[in-house]
């Protein structure tokens, strides 16, 4: 189960990281005036497994909704998490349909 303790959102290289073991998964985004946009998923084949990315995108989705932004998710895995779960679809900004 992830902390959100645990999610570091890395300013620096624009990505939301996670260690797991000796394994970083992460989220890379572009900040854009009060969106962000969600670009690459990458997550090791050692930990990747359908749990884990949900927990994982949930725990993104839940910082990005703390700070207020609207989300645009780019990448084809992202996109395909929000369709699946309708509750993030009121963070997409008006005019963009997944």
């Amino acid at each position: 189960m992830i902390d959100a303790a645990e999610l570091i959102d890395n300013d620096f290289l624009r990505q939301f990281e996670i260690k797991v073991d000796d394994h970083l998964a992460k989220i890379e985004y572009s900040l854009q005036e009060r969106k962000i946009f969600l670009t690459k998923l990458v997550i090791p084949e050692e930990i990747n497994d359908e749990g884990f990315s949900k927990e994982f995108l949930s725990a993104v989705f839940k910082h990005i909704e703390d700070r207020n932004l609207s989300v645009v998710p780019t990448s084809p895995e992202i996109a395909k998490f929000v369709r699946s779960n309708r509750k993030y679809k009121r963070m997409l900004p008006v005019g963009v349909r997944i």
